[in-house]
């Protein structure tokens, strides 16, 4: 994790434990929401072919 993270509008320079537990959830559901969009377009790509 960077040192300097984004808290709504404000920069610190250190984050709680759960803020940053907080992000590191919303970062995995936004891989994870990715790899479902992937693996749909692999989908799409062999459905054409």
């Amino acid at each position: 994790m960077r040192c300097m993270e984004m808290c709504g509008n404000e920069m610190r320079s250190f984050l709680t434990r759960e803020e940053k537990i907080d992000l590191l959830k919303e970062y995995k559901e936004n891989l994870e929401k990715e790899t479902k969009g992937v693996a749909e377009r692999i989908k799409e790509l062999e459905k054409n072919n």
